[in-house]
This record gives structure tokens, C-alpha cells and sequence, in this order.
């Protein structure tokens, strides 16, 4: 946008470029982009060029140029609901989990600044510090003991000093400035998405397929149980059915002299099972005979004398 033109042109500059990159992009990262700088601004567009667009503005004015539009499409108007705070839009035609990387991976660093609410809770761990011996007074203001150890102070326990969505107060500020702590990182989050028509979950761009794999066994097992529970017929249900019709028949048939070619071995098994469980014996028998024909044959005079004791053995 050229410093010449009005407001009015810009404003329809703007839109034209928002409905256009609507137009051309199917997905987008809806993002907050709260305690950015523009040379960090700066940086993020140029990571991101050649895989996504950043495009920020003003809420009022992205909705209004939605709303305008949605003639030339009615599922624009799901984003509308996402379009609060401090936020900005990255188009792309990349899968959403790449980009959603790409963009948390230029979080930096900082510090906590008095006044804002805490993004996360912030400890400062017991031990040795670089503060001077001259800070324990402002260290016992804050209810924090410690000791002046070879010329250090020394934190006795554990602190949290920092609980998240709380204010950070001017005090805990100057410490952990004093104990130079950026407690906090900054840049570019996602807090929510829209593929081609639809708003998910930023959760869902952590799924991996074995977790899709798993949920939908889950949901068809659902299914399957409910629709047994109803005896109503669905095709997640049809195997189980199958199966149970099959054990009512198995059923019946071992209760009469019904028979059909899938039933006849188990017919066949509850009658005779001792003739499936001696099945190998035969062929340890044959064995048997070729082991003893292979060895030398004893004189014949010996054989009675042998074989007597062991019948006397067995049955005597």
C-alpha cells in the first residue's frame, strides 16, 4: 500500500487481498500474537515464506470483509466465531502439522515484565545464586530464605514464585532480572484451525494415525455392541452375528443328529475325544520298531530270560 492513498483505499486493498488469499489457500492457523516485536514480525514472515502467508489486521476489519463476501462462499463464515484477541491468519497449502511446527519454532525467549498476566508458572530453584550478599533484604521481602554462602546468597528450598494466568508483580519481576531468568518464550501460537470449510481442534495436529487407527476401532466396536444389544443390523455388527448364528447351529447340532460340513469334526470330537488326543501315537510307534529292528539282534537262548522278569514285573 502506496503512503499516497486514502483510508478508504486501503481498507479496500486490504479486503481484496484477504478474500483473494481466502480463495487460493484451503487451510489456515489462526494464531495470537500477543508481545511481539516487529523485528521478530519481521523474521517470522521471512521463515515462512515459500510455505505460508501471515496476514494480520484489525478484527473488525476481517470480519466485515468475511461478511462481505460470503456469497462467493458460506463456509467463510466459520471463521468468524475464531476472529477475537490478538490474532493473525497463516494461509497455506501445506500439511497444517509442518507449518503449526514451523511457526512455534521461532518462540524466543523473555523476560517478566510487571503487569502481565503469566503465560506459565515460574519456579526458581533452591542452591547458589549470583546475587550479592547485599540482596537478602529484598530476598526476605519476598519471604524467600536464604543464607550468604562464600560470598553468594544461597536459596534454601524450592520457590514458586510465579503462578500461571496470575499478574506478575514489580517485585518478582526485579528478581528473576536480577537472576537473569526469561522465564517466558514469545512468538506466534496457534490457537485454532480451519481446513477447507471446517474448524478442528489444534489438538487433532498432534494426532498420529496409529491414534486414528485406535479411535476408530474404538468407535466401530461401539457401534458393533449397540447394534447387538439392539438386534439391529449393521456391517460393524455383521462378523459377531455371523458368529453367533453359527454357535446356535454348532449348538443344535451336537443336541441331534443334525449335521453339516462345518459342524462334523466337532461332532466328531465330542463323541470320540480320547481318538484326537492319542492321534500322534501311531507314529511314535512305528518309530519304535525301526529303532529296535536297527540294532543287533540278541542270541535266542537270552530273550525268554529277559522278557520274563519284566511281565513278572508288570502284572505280578
Amino acid at each position: 500500500m502506496s503512503a499516497g492513498k486514502t483510508t478508504k483505499q486501503k481498507k479496500a486493498e486490504y479486503f481484496e487481498r484477504l478474500i483473494s488469499l481466502l480463495e487460493e489457500y484451503p487451510k489456515i492457523l489462526v494464531v495470537s500474537c500477543d508481545n511481539i516485536g516487529s523485528a521478530h514480525m519481521q523474521k517470522i514472515r521471512r521463515t515462512l515464506r515459500g510455505k505460508a502467508v501471515l496476514l494480520m489486521g484489525k478484527n473488525t476489519m476481517i470480519r466485515r470483509a468475511i461478511r462481505l463476501n460470503l456469497n462467493r462462499n458460506q463456509e467463510w463464515a466459520n471463521i468468524l466465531p475464531l476472529i477475537f484477541g490478538n490474532v493473525g491468519l497463516v494461509f497455506t497449502k501445506l500439511e497444517l502439522r509442518q507449518v503449526r511446527d514451523v511457526v512455534q519454532s521461532l518462540r524466543v525467549p523473555a523476560a517478566a515484565k510487571a503487569g502481565i498476566f503469566a503465560p506459565k508458572d515460574v519456579h526458581i530453584p533452591k542452591g547458589m545464586t549470583s546475587l550479592e550478599p547485599t540482596k537478602t533484604s529484598f530476598l526476605q521481602a519476598l519471604n524467600i530464605a536464604s543464607k550468604i554462602n562464600k560470598g553468594q546468597i544461597e536459596i534454601h528450598n524450592d520457590i514458586h514464585l510465579i503462578k500461571k494466568g496470575e499478574r506478575v508483580g514489580s517485585s518478582e519481576s526485579t528478581l528473576l532480572q536480577m537472576l537473569d531468568v526469561k522465564p517466558f518464550e514469545y512468538g506466534l501460537h496457534v490457537v485454532n484451525v480451519y481446513d477447507n470449510g471446517t474448524v478442528i481442534d489444534v489438538a487433532v495436529l498432534d494426532m498420529t494415525d496409529a491414534d486414528v487407527i485406535a479411535r476408530f476401532g474404538k468407535g466401530v466396536a461401539n457401534v458393533a455392541a449397540l447394534s447387538l444389544g439392539l438386534h439391529y443390523p449393521t456391517l460393524a455388527a455383521f462378523p459377531h452375528v455371523v458368529l453367533n448364528g453359527f454357535k446356535n447351529l454348532a449348538s443344535i447340532a451336537l443336541a441331534t443328529e443334525y449335521e453339516f460340513t462345518q459342524v462334523k469334526k466337532l461332532k466328531e470330537f465330542v463323541k470320540n475325544p480320547n481318538a484326537f488326543a492319542a492321534a500322534p501315537a501311531p507314529t511314535a510307534a512305528k518309530a519304535a520298531p525301526a529303532k529296535v529292528e536297527a540294532k543287533p539282534a540278541a542270541p535266542p537262548p537270552k530273550e525268554p530270560s529277559e522278557e520274563a522278569p519284566a511281565a513278572f514285573d508288570l502284572f505280578g
